[in-house]
């Protein structure tokens, strides 16, 4: 009987022990998804809707364009970081989604990751379609740009960069299509 109690001791041990492993093991997982699953962006953005026309944006459209936007930027960081081109479907489609792929791709092959570190962005609604269903915006980023291949930074600088960003709604979030870098407004 001792043997038999002893034998379920121990594997409710070593269960309880597995458990807390694969419990363990889960946690920065977890903590990575809760972070990218955020609701709220890391990217810091100040916004100005009181341009664009010829419709007038409503608040929760300017909440909803502004948070999807800067997690946009999250999401495009953490793809340039990591050179991993699926991260970039949640805020991304067509001609922005295939361009900054083809640039990760061509990180890839050159060995190369893109940092952007303590991101600001400027940005402007400057046009709302009376249906709603498509929004101009200017953006006048400041950032660090870093370069590194096989983890040395061959490259960094401060850099201002200016965007004409198209945004159009989707079934639960605003997406960039198109994202096109300009020397000036």
């Amino acid at each position: 009987m001792r043997a038999a109690i002893k034998g379920t001791l121990a594997f409710m041990f070593s269960s309880r022990r597995s458990l807390l492993i694969v419990i363990l093991g889960m946690l920065p997982a977890s903590i990575l998804l809760a972070r990218s699953s955020s609701s709220e962006p890391a990217t810091h953005l100040e916004t100005n809707f009181s341009l664009a026309g010829p419709r007038a944006v409503e608040e929760l459209t300017q909440h909803s364009v502004s948070r999807d936007y800067g997690l946009a930027w999250d999401n495009l960081a953490e793809a340039l970081s990591s050179n991993d081109p699926v991260l970039l479907s949640a805020y991304f489609a067509g001609p922005a989604k295939a361009a900054l792929e083809g640039a990760i791709e061509s990180q890839k092959r050159t060995g190369i990751r893109t940092y952007y570190l303590t991101p600001t962005h400027k940005v402007v609604a400057v046009f709302y379609a009376p249906e709603g269903d498509v929004m101009e915006l200017h953006d006048t980023a400041e950032l660090e740009l870093r370069l590194t291949a096989d983890g040395k930074v061959i490259h960094q600088e401060h850099v201002v960069l200016r965007y004409v960003v198209l945004m159009t709604p989707a079934a639960d979030r605003w997406m960039v299509r198109q994202l096109q870098a300009v020397p000036h407004f």
